[in-house]
C-alpha cells in the first residue's frame, strides 16, 4: 500500500488579498524576505512564506509594468530621456 504524501500548492493561501498600493506589496516582501533569510521558519511556514513573495514579486512587476504602459501613452510612444526631475 502506497504511503500517503502530504499535497502541497503551488498557489498561496487564498485569504491572503493583495495589498492595494504597490508600495505596501513592496514593505510586505521587505519583510517575509528577512524572515525567509532568517533561517528560522519552519519548513511549512517557509513553503507558504515563499509562495507570498513569490505572489507579491508578481503583483509588484504587473503594477511597474502598468505605470510604464501608461507613460509610454502619455508619451505618445516616444522614449524620453530621464534629467533628473527637472522640466
Amino acid at each position: 500500500m502506497p504511503r500517503p504524501t502530504p499535497t502541497m500548492s503551488a498557489a498561496p493561501p487564498a485569504g491572503e488579498p493583495m495589498p492595494a498600493t504597490y508600495e505596501a506589496a513592496v514593505q510586505e516582501l521587505e519583510a517575509l524576505l528577512a524572515r525567509l533569510e532568517s533561517g528560522q521558519l519552519p519548513l511549512d511556514e517557509l513553503l507558504t512564506a515563499y509562495q507570498r513573495a513569490s505572489a507579491l514579486l508578481d503583483f509588484c512587476r504587473q503594477r511597474l509594468e502598468a505605470v510604464e504602459q501608461q507613460i509610454r501613452v502619455i508619451d505618445n510612444g516616444q522614449e524620453k530621456p530621464w534629467n533628473g526631475g527637472g522640466a
